[in-house]
């Protein structure tokens, strides 16, 4: 298939396609097993010293992973992928592949709970620093940025904020000084959001969310899009031999490979099979979300809907411009105070009160007092994460039901 211009619901199903799988399935198979058989110790030699390609150890290498890596790879337009545990894995491993004592980080201040406890608490004894900024902000941006930056970290949809970057500002920041951008596209996914087209050379997904299909798996991507001269990264040295390669080969090699944080197999099959439908769920998620946001803005019960969707929102035009005809499949809004957000969470009926996102079911959690615990007050002030604050991450369901859930919970929230 090579040879035709296949779009990307069409590339979801049939890209690297199981055409050479050996019983000839159309689907490929799970490979749960751990080692993997060599003809000849010669083989072997050449497969360890990366001279062949070959698979000899699950936990670096697996058929059905790599089958997964390679679908999303295509479906990114990159150069390579390399699948992990999780999200975090995926972040995780990659700060390591590309950072060394005494570099930096600028990243946005609206960040995840967790992405901003490993940039703050984890990396910052190890010699790491990262600068937190105002992402919308790019005279600010660009002041943090200095020689010792190596990546500039931001994501396509903040959560829970729903803060919408302008790529094309922090691409032309980035390169003016050299500098990785690297994104988190988990909320967007490649359906929504190409990252190679708006200047960003890597691209992570927690593919626990969307991409899993609904939850069925945690895992975690990151995807070299083939645009950053490795050259100009210092902790890559060893690997500039491999020229465009340079970061995978890192990531895999070295990084990947000693921190076991490897994709199950099993997980990697989830997730291919998740990838066929997410157009689908991603479309029916995003229509749901508007319609959702549009009906909290006529609620009185409501102080504020944050959701990209609405016209109202000062990141609807970047969000109409960047993203493929939605604009996201989560929303936050607030109400009068954190005991009514915890009253109104208690009275819904049909709506999970769980954690996670982009699930096939709605859930909902209060972000404060959840994600968001770590931090002290000041810093969620700081991170726009106030008390008062709800996420919701819109499923599939029939759009009535949620909206008659909400309903019946913000007219029996006085109760």
């Amino acid at each position: 298939m090579k040879d035709i211009d296949l779009r990307f619901e069409t590339l979801a199903l049939h890209g690297n396609g199981a055409q050479n799988e050996a019983h000839n399935a159309i689907r490929f198979p799970v490979y749960s097993g751990v080692a993997f058989d060599f003809d000849r110790a010669e083989d072997m030699e050449l497969a360890f010293t990366y001279r062949k390609p070959a698979h000899a150890y699950s936990r670096i290498t697996n058929p059905t992973v790599d089958h997964f890596e390679k679908k999303l790879t295509l479906l990114e337009d990159g150069l390579g992928t390399i699948a992990l545990s999780s999200g975090m894995a995926a972040l995780s491993t990659t700060l390591l592949a590309l950072l060394q004592q005494g570099d930096s980080i600028v990243a946005s201040k609206h960040l995840f709970g967790n992405t901003y406890s490993l940039l703050k608490e984890t990396l910052t004894p190890f010699g790491v620093e990262t600068r937190f900024v105002d992402i919308r902000n790019p005279e600010e941006v660009e002041k943090a940025v200095d020689p010792t930056t190596r990546i500039l970290l931001l994501e396509t949809i903040t959560n829970p904020q729903m803060v919408v970057p302008d790529f094309n500002e922090i691409a032309e920041i980035a390169r003016q000084h050299g500098v990785v951008v690297m994104v988190d596209g988990t909320v967007t996914t490649p359906y929504l959001f190409k990252a190679k087209d708006f200047g960003a050379h890597l691209v992570l997904h927690s593919t626990t969310k969307y991409i899993s299909g609904g939850a069925t798996s945690v895992g975690g991507a990151v995807v070299d899009l083939g645009t950053y001269d490795w050259r100009r990264n210092p902790a890559l040295t060893k690997y500039h031999k491999y020229g465009q390669g340079a970061f995978l080969a890192r990531l895999r090699m070295e990084v990947h490979r000693n921190f076991g944080s490897c994709m199950a197999p099993q997980s990697a099959y989830l997730q291919t099979l998740g990838l066929e439908t997410l157009f689908l769920r991603v479309k029916t998620s995003c229509e749901n979300s508007l319609r959702i946001a549009g009906f909290l803005q006529q609620r009185g019960e409501v102080i504020k809907v944050n959701y990209p969707g609405l016209a109202e929102s000062s990141f609807h035009e970047l969000a109409r411009r960047q993203f493929n005809g939605g604009y996201g499949g989560v929303l936050s809004f607030e109400l009068g105070s954190k005991e009514e957000a915890f009253r109104f969470i208690n009275k819904l009926k049909l709506i999970r009160r769980a954690t996670n996102i982009n699930d096939n079911k709605t859930l909902i959690i209060h972000p404060a007092s959840t994600i968001f615990s770590d931090c002290s007050p000041e810093e969620r002030e700081q991170m726009d994460v106030p008390d008062t604050l709800i996420r919701l991450s819109v499923g599939i369901e029939n759009v009535r039901d949620l909206i008659n859930d909400i309903s019946q919970a913000l007219d029996n929230l006085k109760l």
